[in-house]
């Protein structure tokens, strides 16, 4: 019996595959012995490779996201007039057999011929460098988190129970009290009396949990930890500072965008992590060419930076549809149908900043009361619960926001007025499901029950 050959069609003709290391890229512009090339890593050499490419008629390039490695090289393929694409590594995954860098970049350079290969998303330039500032802070605000843990320790170590009287140890009165212990003061009466107005506990009962033991080594550690946490401060702001100059720098390039004047928002809470010296929600309605974001119930100052720095406006729209946005952020479902039947649908694993910020809106939704999104997430977590209705609710708000930027369509969420006879009927409906549910009887309840 002959042997069949099935071709598969050239989509890519004048394609590449590239094998990013830490050392060394191997290229591959076909299935050759000489059709592989390894090139170093410096700026030179990076020029060198795409100088070659180019001298062999290639067009398109496909290379694998491998830790930063890859950015440098993205950049100076990209300057030299070249199209490419940055694939996920569990698309490229080799054939069974021996593993080789050679092997590698070859298997790349064929699944990207054939069009086997999608690219990744990529933010644009602006939202790049507004992304790096942004992840920057965030890294800064959990080492500060750390040191202000170490505080707490050393501060129960020296028996000053600050954390039970105060509720963040960060805060004025707790600032104020351990600058004092650091410089020596050891006083309770004195350090009571740093109290802030604002604080609920009286200074007799502050007073009460500084009785100091006088260790000086847990001295000396909380006196380095707390010289940490002002340097961290200092640098935070400095973040803050880097991050306004460049969205209004951004903002100023646009005559557009630079006459928009966003609605005040006073019952926005601002959290304490929340940048500071800058107007977030003017900002952002600059920034999204008019689209007010923080119009959604539960879209906090951080939910919207995250958003700019992690996506950005003209990012957004690189996904046609509000499916596609979802399903990047790992809030859809992941249907496994086999035999016509479901086998799964949970959701795929995997998080960005972007999916954390949005599940953290969608958590402080379930607190509110009697709005459009909140009503939703109570429905869910009735029948779900509460982790279920994090993630519809975090999936319903990337739709929403999806839907006002890139189809410019305004917030507004239907009010449905219900009588009182409606109410009932609606309250009659949830309770039936329950008694059902559970197989409650009349007799249980202790009341005359007509027939439900």
């Amino acid at each position: 019996m002959k042997k069949k050959n099935l071709a598969l069609e050239i989509v890519n003709p004048h394609a590449a595959g590239i094998d990013v290391g830490s050392r060394s890229h191997y290229a591959a512009i076909g299935q050759g012995i000489n059709d592989v090339k390894e090139f170093g890593v410096y700026a030179e050499e990076l020029k060198e490779l795409a100088g070659w490419l180019i001298d062999n008629n290639i067009e398109t390039v496909a290379m694998e996201s491998t830790g930063t490695y890859w950015q440098n090289l993205y950049s100076t393929l990209q300057e030299a007039g070249l199209k490419v694409i940055l694939v996920n590594g569990k698309f490229t995954k080799n054939i069974q057999g021996k593993k080789t860098d050679v092997k590698d970049c070859q298997w790349i350079q064929k699944l990207h011929s054939i069009g086997l290969l999608t690219g990744s998303f990529l933010p644009d330039y602006a939202t790049e460098q507004l992304r790096t500032y942004c992840r920057h802070r965030n890294n800064l605000i959990d080492t500060a988190a750390d040191t202000t843990r170490r505080m707490q320790k050393y501060l129960r170590l020296l028996n000053l129970r600050l954390d039970v009287v105060i509720k963040d140890i960060t805060g004025l009165t707790g600032l104020k009290i351990i600058h004092a212990v650091c410089n020596g003061e050891v006083n309770p009466e004195k350090l009571a009396s740093l109290r802030n107005g604002n604080c609920k506990k009286s200074e007799e009962e502050i007073a009460k949990a500084l009785q100091s033991n006088g260790r000086r080594d847990f001295l000396f550690a909380l006196q380095q930890e707390f010289d940490m946490y002002k340097t961290l401060q200092k640098k935070i702001t400095g973040c803050d500072e880097a991050i306004s100059k460049l969205l209004n720098e951004q903002i100023n390039n646009d005559e557009n965008k630079k006459v928009l004047k966003a609605e005040t928002k006073a019952h926005k809470r601002i959290n304490k992590n929340a940048p500071k010296n800058m107007d977030i929600n003017q900002l952002a309605y600059q920034h999204f060419n008019g689209i007010d974001l923080m119009n959604i119930e539960g879209v906090s100052h951080n939910t919207v930076i995250t958003l700019m720095s992690e996506v950005g406006y003209d990012g957004i729209k690189k996904f046609e549809a509000a499916k596609q946005f979802t399903s990047w952020l790992r809030l859809s479902p992941n249907n496994k149908i086999s035999g016509g039947r479901i086998l799964s649908n949970r959701i795929a694993k995997g998080s960005n900043r972007l999916k954390i910020a949005l599940r953290n809106a969608a958590n402080a939704i379930g607190n509110l009361k009697d709005t459009h999104l909140s009503n939703f997430f109570k429905r869910v977590c009735f029948r779900r619960g509460r982790p279920a209705a994090i993630s519809a609710t975090a999936r319903k708000l990337a739709v929403i926001i999806w839907n006002m930027i890139v189809k410019n369509i305004p917030y507004q969420p239907p009010t449905i007025y219900e009588f009182l006879d409606q109410k009932r009927k609606r309250k009659v409906q949830e309770i039936k499901k329950l008694i059902h549910k559970f197989d409650i009887k009349t007799d249980e309840l202790g009341l005359q029950l007509s027939s439900l």
